[in-house]
């Protein structure tokens, strides 16, 4: 039975509260539970109206009888963002009071989880499983949250720790449909981005900042490294959905991207039913650690000859960067260049360069860069 709940922060202003509205499908602590959410980023549009969509499939379904496990759904995860107007432009990615990335520095459990669960494991996979939950969720009790995001993001991950299916839905700026998964998950996480029609497919064991989809995952897999002897089985498969770019809501698109997050569920075990046939990868996933971030070398407009979708070699010009009053005359036209092979699956929206910024973003097979360190950009 569908019932709804409304979570009040706590002030972070006199006279000033926020609130995040939770569903929950189904009968609480049936299996598998899956945990999914919209707006952590809360200027990206696309995964609320997906997330409308997918919610009206769920209330049938819930009037059919058909959900067999539990459904959290947090349609926006982020009442903060969703207030941080400045010049009549949303501003939902990064936290006024302090500019942390609201998709970064979430509960990080590992280093609590080691110190308590060993005496606790035994010879049992689902033992196992059970008592990391529970330790996880006492531990999460005692967090002393100090400002209102660490509450928020308290708050989520509380909602989701449990979760043997986490989905966080985000978009990019010009871009291809993508999935974020853990290197662990692959490819027993191919039928989500099989499903959702992705491009391409990213994969890290750690990308570094601790992000919403790898604080539930991570934990399992690193558990199961440091207790080698004990069966632990990584028992979430928690992914960032990457829903194109932030201005594909036509209906068509959104309408299909819902269905398709219901067949994933519905193939999970989630939900009665048998979905359709599963459609195949478009393309083979590919470490995270190949992706190359082309970056613009010197200021100016951004003329891009390639697009989202479009393949790549090493050396190939991407863009050009054209700049009308430059210090030098052999500055103002200057190509960029994919350092990588690979598939283009996002650029920018606007038509600015600065020195450093990312203009696109080409997915390769080649590592180019070490798994230490931030691989996501701010």
């Amino acid at each position: 039975m569908k019932r709804t709940e409304t979570k009040i922060l706590p002030q972070a202003s006199p006279g000033t509260s926020r609130t995040l509205e939770v569903l929950y499908y189904g009968t609480p602590g049936a299996r598998p539970k899956a945990y999914i959410q919209a707006g952590l980023h809360a200027d990206e549009a696309p995964g609320y109206v997906v997330l409308h969509h997918l919610i009206g499939l769920l209330d049938k379904a819930d009037s059919a009888g058909t959900i067999g496990g539990e459904i959290v759904v947090v349609p926006a995860a982020n009442p903060i963002g969703l207030s941080q107007w400045r010049d009549d432009a949303l501003q939902g990615r990064f936290d006024f009071a302090n500019s942390i990335n609201f998709n970064r520095q979430h509960q990080d459990l590992i280093d609590r989880l080691i110190d308590q669960i060993g005496p606790r494991l035994g010879a049992d996979g689902a033992a196992n499983v059970a008592a990391i939950r529970a330790s996880a969720s006492r531990i999460l009790s005692e967090v002393q949250p100090e400002t209102e995001a660490q509450s928020l993001k308290l708050l989520l991950i509380s909602l989701s720790h449990d979760a043997d299916v986490v989905l966080d839905l985000h978009c990019d700026l010009q871009a291809l449909m993508h999935v974020y998964i853990g290197t662990p998950l692959w490819p027993d996480g191919e039928d989500l981005s099989a499903q959702m029609g992705a491009a391409a497919t990213l994969l890290a064991a750690d990308s570094g900042g601790t992000p919403f989809d790898e604080a539930n995952s991570r934990p399992w897999w690193v558990l199961a490294e440091r207790f080698p002897d004990q069966p632990i089985p990584s028992a979430c498969m928690a992914a960032t959905v990457e829903l194109r770019g932030i201005s594909d809501t036509d209906p068509e698109t959104i309408v299909e991207d819902s269905k398709n997050l219901f067949f994933f569920l519905q193939r999970r075990g989630v939900i009665d039913g048998i979905p359709p046939q599963l459609p195949a990868l478009k393309n083979p996933a590919t470490p995270l650690t190949g992706v190359d971030y082309v970056k613009a070398p010197v200021p100016g407009i951004i003329v891009y000859e390639k697009r989202p979708g479009d393949r790549v070699g090493a050396g190939e010009t991407i863009a050009s960067i054209i700049n009308p009053l430059p210090a030098d005359d052999s500055l103002s036209v200057v190509e960029v260049k994919s350092r990588t092979d690979g598939l283009i699956f996002s650029r920018l929206v606007d038509r600015f360069a600065r020195p450093g910024r990312v203009i696109a973003k080409v997915a390769g097979s080649r590592p180019l860069c070490s798994e230490e360190g931030n691989l996501l950009t701010l």
